[in-house]
């Protein structure tokens, strides 16, 4: 009796408590440096959610170990809704199957509350490069194995493993060269250094309208409508293929099922909101927003995808 009793206390407290939520400004975490699509994504739709909840949320960018140095510190958080993050297919899909010990558990130590935004990967050689698409440079990697370099953001990020992705559906052999960064990764591929990469269409596209580089093809199922002219690399013979960054919102997982349920309402309108599907156009990003059960069948997909490639990659932490 007693029991039954303290578990309809403990229910009616995190009710109450969810139906005054928010009472006061949310911290959303950025687990990268300012600049990125990740903070592109965080504050565009935070300015949306905020008009609904009623409450400022805060954008902190906490930079570090690839995103670990956040998500450690929010694993931690009090599961109050009150301190919110920015998943990302490299800190929940690809981080946890490469580095071991991390301090936290991606899917115990997190909520899922949203999927908020999908961002497409595309592929690009140098300008110099006889290849116009994906065969083409397939068929030149084979016949000149070990001559071909690729550079990434470096070891472990998520254009590192989208090159090896495809490398390991296509059996081309590309070397890999990680930088510090996707600055200084197409610094050397704009100049001829290197010969390919893959990444998000907002570092690579100035260079692509420049003719420095060019896209020989696109990670997601459908092509691109700034690249009409451009396959898939499902299309172009690799059925099934599929790549993209992805930024979703997540909690602590000790967050109460309700304030999830209201945190994911208001953030699957935002993302639908005309001035947020104007500001990931810019970027070619889709919006997305999903439920909590949609967004983490959406993650464990992923986990999938990621760690057999790591695995079947020999990717390991540096």
């Amino acid at each position: 009796m007693r029991k039954t009793l303290l578990i309809g206390m403990v229910a009616f407290a995190a009710a109450s408590h969810a139906q005054t939520y928010p009472g006061k400004p949310i911290r959303l975490v950025v687990p990268f440096a300012p600049g990125g699509s990740s903070t592109i994504v965080a504050r565009s739709v935070a300015a949306e959610m905020e008009k609904a909840l009623g409450q400022a949320i805060v954008i902190e960018n906490k930079g570090g170990g690839g995103g670990n140095l956040a998500m450690h510190d929010v694993a931690r958080a009090d599961g109050d809704g009150y301190t919110l993050i920015i998943g990302h297919v490299g800190s929940l899909a690809m981080t946890p199957y490469i580095t071991p010990n991390l301090g936290y558990d991606v899917n115990r130590d997190f909520a899922p509350v949203s999927l908020l935004a999908k961002v497409p990967n595309i592929f690009v050689v140098h300008a110099d490069v006889p290849a116009k698409d994906l065969r083409e440079l397939v068929a030149l990697a084979k016949a000149k194995p070990g001559q071909y370099y690729y550079g990434s953001a470096g070891n472990g990020s998520a254009g590192h493993l989208a090159m090896e992705y495809l490398k390991l559906v296509s059996g081309m052999d590309l070397q890999h060269v990680p930088y510090k960064g996707t600055g200084p990764n197409l610094v050397d591929l704009v100049a001829g250094r290197t010969h390919a990469t893959s990444a998000g269409t907002p570092p690579l596209m100035p260079h692509v309208k420049s003719g420095r580089l060019r896209v020989i093809a696109v990670g997601t199922p459908q092509r691109l409508p700034a690249l009409p002219e451009v396959g898939t690399v499902a299309e172009q013979g690799y059925p099934g293929f599929e790549t993209s960054q992805w930024y979703g919102l997540n909690a602590p997982a000790k967050t109460p099922p309700a304030i999830i349920k209201r945190l994911a309402d208001e953030a699957a309108k935002a993302v639908k909101a005309a001035s947020v599907v104007e500001r990931f156009k810019a970027d070619d990003a889709e919006s997305v927003g999903s439920t909590p059960q949609a967004y983490a069948e959406f993650i464990a997909k992923e986990q999938a995808r990621w760690k057999e490639v790591i695995q079947k990659a020999g990717v390991k932490a540096d």
